[in-house]
Parts: structure tokens; C-alpha cells; sequence
């Protein structure tokens, strides 16, 4: 596969630079198919047959969707922390409650 089934990185560049309040739906959807083909291009391209232009490119476009990528992971590791916090703080509070009510012969029948 050669660069030639790509779209063109200045192509890219001006539909990304007129915004999509200015483009017609025909344009939009234009632009959708567009990406779409090209984003599966550029993943079923080996990199060694990418001009650097267009490994530049694939670079930038990827990256942001690795990077949302990434944010989302962290934040879903974040929860899953912070909720596990909450448990063994939860579960300490419990603890603590049961050993003073042991103590003060409050738990006891």
C-alpha cells in the first residue's frame, strides 16, 4: 500500500481548519468517510511504507486518541481506587464502632 491510497495531509489540514458550523452536511459526512478510510489506511500501512509526511501525520492523529485513550484508563484506575479506599475506610469505621461498643460492654446481650 502506498501513500497514494491516503488522503492528502494538506486536504486534512484545510477540512480541520473550517469549522463544522461552516460546512454543509454533504461536507461533514464527506469529511467523516474521508477520516474513517484513511484512519483504517493508516493502521493497515506498515510504517516502513509511509512517507515521513504521512507518519507525521498518522503520529498526531493517533496520538490524540491514544492520549483520550490513556486519560480514560486513568481515570477508571482512579475510581476503581478511590472506591476501594472507601471500602477499607468503611470497613475500618466498622471495625473501630464494634471495638467500642465491646469496650464499653455495649455490644454484649
Amino acid at each position: 500500500m502506498s501513500d497514494s491510497m491516503r488522503q492528502d495531509t494538506t486536504d486534512k489540514v484545510k477540512s480541520s481548519m473550517k469549522p463544522d458550523s461552516e460546512k454543509s452536511t454533504l461536507e461533514k459526512g464527506s469529511d467523516s468517510v474521508k477520516g474513517t478510510a484513511d484512519s483504517l489506511a493508516g493502521k493497515a500501512q506498515p510504517d516502513s511504507e509511509k512517507s515521513t509526511g504521512q507518519s507525521i501525520t498518522d503520529s498526531v492523529s493517533g496520538g490524540s486518541s491514544d492520549a483520550s485513550k490513556s486519560a480514560s484508563d486513568t481515570a477508571g484506575k482512579a475510581q476503581e481506587q478511590g472506591g476501594s479506599m472507601l471500602n477499607q475506610a468503611s470497613e475500618g469505621l466498622s471495625n473501630a464502632a464494634t471495638q467500642a461498643q465491646d469496650a464499653l460492654g455495649l455490644g454484649k446481650k
